[in-house]
């Protein structure tokens, strides 16, 4: 057994409360290491004498990768604290896992054990219960619809009318919004995420002028509290967009600043090297990446944290915002953050904090700063394996058992899933204009643990390379759209909110990546679902043997059938199968 590759720490995510009663527990080993693992635990404080009294439990392998095994339990310990160790096992040896080490034989001083010394319901992560339950769509309100002519910006282009720009305008408004919220209902989507609306320069609106004013191309705050209420009728939440990383250049105190220099009162408001201020060939003072219109906000500044949280705290008390989306999160303090929420969640306990952040984001992951990160790990896998093809099936499994095992099962829950945005070339134009390797991502997203959202236009098949390609304005032509493609995605979000065991009521477990081919099922309470995938542009005849001796139904053609002998099913070329089977028949 290589003992080297045995891993656990008293931390996440190998140890956390998922609840006020409950531990979970993870451990690494090697792949095919080692063939049964028991958790060994009890009290901290039982003991019969001198003797520490222990009990002992079959841990299950949640997963497996190339290098890597993966096994989980959850127990509820009487007294909410717990010591523990492991025994790993195989045909050939055991040994015994401690925090001091390696063992033959079960240690008899209890120190030598993992500690969870106690299960603070504080301490829970706890994100809103709500977001496991929601399928969002992302809206770049300047693209979406132009429903109020008179608020178009100077030289606004007819809708549609080119290819867009980083400079031009199409005037996409918030009655635009509004007039299109029969369509986002029959979808099913029940929440929407804007990008930003606060006024700007830009088209896009990540350069801030103003914090607490609407940009007037969008409407007026009227308008805009009639949108969110409109919204909530139809059971839809709202999340805006906060860039708090950096302003725009027309930001009053920066202007103040490029006035002032080092006299300006806002001074050290941001990030300044030198004076005279100059933004050319490179600015030198601190921006966003080395653009110079987006000067980065000195968060540790007093009056800086003072203005931004007010400004956090003003949507959601005025206007009833259901969460916040934070713009450039992992590049703001820690401190900034955990204020941030102390704010929101005082105003309002159940709004959704989500951190745009591209890497490993556990520390931001605790509890006491944000809820969820957009989960682009997710992303990148699941465009490379479906959308170009680059990794087979394998490799996907592999991947996808990673991300799964990141972070703690409660915080996968409300994990951002998406598969593309206005900073990303659109799915289609991935998948080399295939429709039917689209349907296959949308198909493995919205069947995947997590929040899915779906970027405006791609539930029709709209096109588009990276920004600002795939920023173009939403096709309402209904002739130009791909109805087929719309109807399917409405189909994927009808079983999601109808079938416990399609969203996040449910365990998800890889049983198969092979070749071009996945297979992977769900166990809820009630049934398990299991999805059969073929990314190949050839028929694939796959196994299935867990369905052997079973009632199953296939969720698309709803077709009954009692499986006997072996278990097989044939997909078409990009096709897949999805099937029920009742837990208790």
């Amino acid at each position: 057994m290589l003992m080297e590759a045995i891993y656990h720490r008293a931390t996440q995510p190998f140890l956390y409360a998922e609840d006020k009663d409950t531990v979970r527990i993870l451990l690494e080993t090697k792949a095919g290491d080692v063939e049964k693992v028991e958790l060994i635990y009890g009290d901290p404080y039982d003991f019969d004498g001198k003797q520490w009294r222990f009990n002992e439990l079959q841990m299950e392998k949640t997963g497996s990768t190339k290098r890597k095994d993966y096994w989980q339990v959850s127990i509820k310990p009487e007294f909410r604290r717990l010591r523990y160790g492991f025994r790993c096992s195989n045909q050939r040896e055991s040994v015994v896992v401690t925090e001091r080490g390696f063992y033959e034989d079960i240690p008899s001083e209890i120190g030598q054990f993992f500690c969870f010394p106690y299960v603070h319901e504080t301490d829970v992560f706890q994100a809103p219960s709500w977001v496991k339950d929601t399928v969002w769509y992302q809206i770049f309100p300047e693209r979406f619809a132009n429903s109020d002519p008179q608020l178009n910006p100077s030289g606004t282009l007819e809708w549609g009318s080119g290819e867009p720009t980083p400079t031009n305008f199409y005037g996409g408004d918030f009655q635009g919004v509004m007039d299109r919220l029969d369509y986002l209902q029959e979808l099913g989507i029940n929440g929407i995420y804007f990008t930003p609306i606060f006024k700007a320069h830009s088209n896009h609106k990540y350069d801030t002028i103003d914090y607490f004013e609407i940009d007037p191309q969008f409407g007026d705050k009227e308008t805009f509290r009639l949108l969110v209420k409109e919204c909530h009728k139809r059971g839809i939440k709202v999340m805006l967009d906060a860039v708090f990383n950096h302003s725009g250049f027309y930001f009053a105190p920066f202007q103040d600043v490029l006035e002032k220099q080092q006299a300006s009162k806002y001074v050290d408001w941001f990030h300044m090297w030198d004076f005279p201020i100059q933004t050319e060939p490179r600015p030198n003072y601190e921006t966003f990446a080395f653009v110079s219109t987006m000067p980065k906000l000195n968060t540790s500044n007093p009056e800086v944290r003072e203005y931004l949280l007010k400004v956090a705290k003003y949507w959601v008390e005025e206007f009833d915002i259901d969460g916040w989306r934070l713009d450039v999160a992992n590049e703001i303090d820690h401190v900034f953050w955990r204020d941030f929420r102390e704010v929101v969640k005082e105003v309002k306990p159940d709004a959704y904090i989500l951190g745009e952040i591209w890497h490993d984001s556990l520390k931001w992951l605790q509890g006491d700063q944000f809820d969820a990160v957009m989960n682009y790990p997710f992303t990148d896998a699941v465009i490379e394996f479906f959308a170009k093809q680059t990794i087979d099936g394998s490799a996907f499994k592999n991947r996808m058992t990673e991300v799964q095992h990141q972070y703690p099962h409660n915080v996968n829950e409300v994990a951002f899933n998406l598969l593309g945005s206005h900073d990303t070339a659109r799915i289609l134009t991935l998948a080399d204009e295939n429709i039917d390797r689209v349907k296959l991502m949308l198909l493995f997203q919205l069947s995947y643990t997590g929040s899915p959202c779906i970027y405006y236009g791609d539930e029709i098949g709209m096109t588009g390379g990276e920004d600002p390609g795939c920023r173009k304005c939403m096709e309402w032509d209904s002739s130009r759209q791909n109805q087929a493609l719309f109807h399917f995605v409405k189909k994927l979000i009808h079983l999601r909110k109808n079938i416990p065991a399609f969203g996040n009521e449910a365990t998800f477990r890889f049983e198969r990546g092979e070749n071009e081919v996945i297979v992977y099922s769900k166990r809820g309470k009630e049934e398990m679902l299991v999805f059969a995938l073929n990314n190949s542009q050839s028929a694939q005849t796959v196994a299935l043997e867990m369905l052997e001796g079973k009632h199953v139904k296939d969720l698309f053609s709803n077709e009954e059938t009692l499986q006997k002998g072996i278990s097989s099913v044939e997909l078409p070329p990009y096709g897949f199968k999805v099937f029920s089977i009742k837990e208790k028949e």
